[in-house]
């Protein structure tokens, strides 16, 4: 039955999305362990719900009613935060499910995702983690294979979008072909995701060798999303435009650049609202006019 052909349910999919995003500029703040371990001390712990309603606040400012804008939100410490972004519509969001740091890969909360992902609004976005490097030991690579496939067809069979990102730098060094090696094994596997969120490439040829996977196994993608790794604006300006380079990249959802400093002078009380809000939308403002201003490259 036609119903039951995968790539046939995947074009259906792919071509009846709700929203087009020809480009996305993220501020990134489904953080847990990085801000756990900003706080310091309990009490501070406690005020993490709130720090994140104010990041909110400062992406919805340099946003400024544009379309093509969004958010990383968490259902543990993000959920005032995630009342915030969804008033209004106007705020693209994706929600993590990964248990932080795990390796191999675990899901935060419960392994059954379906109870959690039915209750999720109908235009947010799952997003997986998942630490992988091609050169991994086989029985990792099949246990983290394994439950990011659980994750997809769990997606599918709720109907919402699925980000899946790969970070491969944490297990071993990147070559021009590292990560497209990574995305070819994936989509073996079956993914097909909605979008990838990628750490910056080296070389415009590792985004060409991306680019050409992606091109040949599933066209249909949204695209790409450029991560950060906490790297200072000055690097980003480099991998911004290497980026830029790429046919598959629409944008970026960048987290702890923009908001680490802030976060740890707020959960220490060294800084108020207002002064966090305004650190955070001035350095998102920065990336989203860097990135703005690089012509993206002719044939990309």
């Amino acid at each position: 039955m036609l119903r039951k052909d995968a790539e046939l349910n995947h074009i259906h999919w792919a071509t009846t999305r709700r929203r087009d995003y020809p480009r996305l500029m993220a501020l990134a703040i489904d953080h847990r362990s990085q801000l756990e371990d900003l706080a310091l001390e309990e009490a501070a712990v406690a005020r993490i719900p709130a720090f994140k309603v104010l990041a909110v606040q400062a992406a919805r400012r340099v946003a400024n009613g544009r379309p093509g804008f969004g958010m990383l939100l968490d259902d543990k410490y993000g959920r005032d935060a995630l009342f915030a972004a969804e008033a209004g519509q106007d705020l693209w969001v994706a929600k993590p499910i990964e248990l932080p740091g795990s390796i191999p890969l675990q899901f935060e909360f419960s392994q059954d995702l379906g109870g959690r992902l039915i209750e999720w609004p109908v235009d947010h976005c799952i997003k997986v983690l998942c630490f992988y490097h091609p050169d991994d030991d086989a029985e990792l690579k099949r246990e983290q294979t394994a439950k990011l496939v659980s994750a997809f067809d769990a997606a599918r069979s709720v109907g919402r979008e699925i980000l899946i990102e790969i970070i491969a730098s944490k297990s071993g060094s990147l070559d021009d072909n590292t990560v497209a090696r990574a995305l070819a094994e994936l989509y073996d596997a079956g993914l097909k995701p909605d979008w990838w969120k990628l750490e910056p490439q080296a070389s415009v040829a590792a985004w060409r060798a991306i680019d050409a996977v992606i091109a040949a196994r599933d066209p249909y993608c949204r695209g790409v999303l450029l991560l950060g790794l906490e790297a200072p604006i000055e690097a980003l300006k480099h991998s911004f435009a290497v980026a830029r380079t790429s046919a598959a990249v629409r944008g970026f959802a960048v987290g702890r650049t923009i908001f680490a400093e802030a976060a740890g002078r707020w959960l220490t009380g060294q800084i108020g609202d207002d002064e966090a809000v305004d650190a955070m939308a001035a350095r998102f403002a920065t990336l989203v006019d860097l990135w703005l201003s690089l012509k993206k490259a002719v044939g990309a």
